[in-house]
């Protein structure tokens, strides 16, 4: 069965996290250009792999992203 709560508690870091994405990615496009596939690759996976330790640091990370 789906958790709605935990649903509900994980969905706004989702969509903050592809926001940050594309924000970043506009932001490099209208300052240097088009950078080519792979490297605009790397910044998503770069960006994805840091906002969850991020995001605990900060701490606001939801309940469901704390470490046992």
């Amino acid at each position: 069965m789906i958790d709605s709560e935990h649903l509900l508690e994980v969905v706004p870091h989702y969509i903050a996290l592809l926001s940050i994405v594309f924000l970043t990615l506009i932001i490099i496009r209208l300052t240097i250009g088009s950078l080519g596939f792979w490297i605009e690759l790397a910044i998503i996976l770069v960006i994805s792999f840091a906002y969850q330790p991020a995001v605990r640091r900060l701490g606001i990370a939801p309940s469901a992203w704390e470490r046992s």
